[in-house]
């Protein structure tokens, strides 16, 4: 569980590269209506949780660097015995500073009230742009309300800049402490998947997968998902992001199972794919054995000082290869991949950033799209997926490929002494994979 202090050590970093006379702006995640008056489930934004740790809505950290009354403040709902009885327990504003470490509070209502004058002075204003538009709304009639003053000597902020990148570079390199809630989000996701292969047998369905391993999240303390769990079976694997998952699972399907949960704020993110009924066919093997290579070929390359495009293009080239050698594509390999036939099979990227999101923040490229490749570093985790999807109505294979899906997915850490798998806690061995699934 991360510490008062580990927050406290974020926001100083933040706040050194902010500079004097700046103030930063971190809005709650909003409440999502689910049906009617019913909401789901509610979910802090992660830059307001990495910086404060703050889990309620209706929230709003500011970061003032210098301010001699206090640098870090929170607004927040007041208590209120009537609502907590129906909606549970708040912090409050004392619960903000005893809990939260915040060096003052103030009621959410009171934003018309206090913001702007906080506002009002600073040369340079920080701001997530394009993540919280009802809330820009309103800041952008604070900042009128300045300006109309500017007459009077009201001075408005002299820039307005963009807190996102920042806070996606800090949030990139993991610490400690987040690099062992990432290990435990894994741990407990790899045991589900090892579960889901043993339950696994023709005539379940797909939603009952889904069941054992989300309950398996939970029994181990994971609060959720962190992504809507994938579990297709047959050419329903072939559908990168199904998650009806309420087909019946036949006998000689493909299992494709992308799942993880999310441990105290925490993803983890594991693809599996396994026989059904406990044995792969021929081609079912054929086409595995490419993505194993592939994903081994990309990992080995998780090292610092490697571009992050090179376990993909290392993808790319083995499951190009595979598939020619297998007849499912024709021609120089090289060649191939500058025509970018793979694509019919292979459409996606090899993997992303992980962290407090899924798909976490940090940039790829630090110089725009049109820049060469950020190196890999010690600190980063990311995803290794890649995959094979012979989609059902290809006419240009012979039938017996077709329908078959598979994508096999780890979670890698980048160290000086090369990757670390931290999803290993489940097989991906063909061999080992229909041993677990006799066991």
């Amino acid at each position: 569980m991360l510490k008062k202090s580990d927050y406290r050590k974020r926001r100083q970093q933040l706040m050194a590269q902010l500079g004097p006379n700046s103030l930063a702006i971190l809005p709650a995640a909003t409440e999502q209506l689910r049906s009617r008056d019913t909401y789901y489930r509610f979910r802090q934004d992660s830059d307001l949780s990495y910086l404060t740790g703050f889990p309620e809505p209706q929230a709003l950290a500011v970061l003032a660097p210098g301010r001699q009354a206090g640098e870090y403040l929170l607004f927040c709902r007041e208590r209120d015995r009537t609502q907590e009885i129906w909606d549970g327990s708040r912090q409050g504003i004392a619960g903000a500073i005893a809990n939260f470490a915040a060096d003052d509070a103030f009621p959410i209502d009171s934003l018309d009230d206090i913001l702007p004058g906080l506002i009002e002075g600073r040369e340079r204003l920080y701001f997530s742009m394009g993540k919280h538009a009802d809330f820009a709304q309103r800041l952008t009639g604070w900042l009128g309300q300045i300006r109309a003053q500017v007459r009077r000597g009201a001075a408005p902020p002299g820039e307005i800049v963009n807190l996102e990148p920042l806070l996606a570079e800090m949030r990139l390199f993991k610490t400690a402490a987040e690099i062992a809630l990432l290990r435990r989000a894994a741990k407990i996701s790899a045991e589900a998947h090892c579960r889901a292969m043993r339950r696994c047998r023709p005539g379940l369905y797909e939603y009952q997968l889904q069941a054992d391993i989300e309950h398996h999240f939970a029994d181990c303390g994971a609060a959720a998902p962190a992504y809507n769990s994938i579990v297709g079976a047959g050419p329903r694997a072939c559908v990168l992001h199904y998650i009806d998952n309420d087909a019946r699972i036949a006998d000689g399907d493909l299992v494709l199972i992308d799942a993880g949960c999310e441990y105290q704020g925490y993803a983890a993110d594991i693809t599996r794919t396994f026989p059904a009924n406990g044995r792969f066919s021929g081609e079912q093997r054929a086409l595995y054995q490419i993505v194993l290579a592939a994903q081994q070929a990309a990992i080995e390359i998780c090292r610092p000082g490697r571009r992050y495009d090179e376990p993909h293009l290392a993808s790319v080239w083995v499951i190009t290869q595979g598939l020619r050698d297998l007849g499912l594509l024709a021609g120089d390999i090289d060649g191939l991949i500058e025509q970018g036939a793979y694509k019919d099979f292979f459409m996606h990227s090899t993997g992303h950033w992980l962290g407090l999101d899924v798909h976490d923040a940090g940039d790829y490229k630090l110089d725009g799209a049109d820049s060469p490749w950020r190196d890999l570093e010690p600190g980063m985790v990311t995803t290794i997926e890649p995959g094979i999807y012979v989609q059902p109505d290809n006419q240009q294979v012979a039938a017996r490929w077709r329908g078959i899906g598979i994508r096999i997915e780890d979670d890698v850490l980048i160290t000086a002494k090369g990757p670390q798998v931290l999803t290993s806690g489940v097989p991906k061995d063909p061999a080992e994979i229909e041993a677990l699934m006799r066991a």
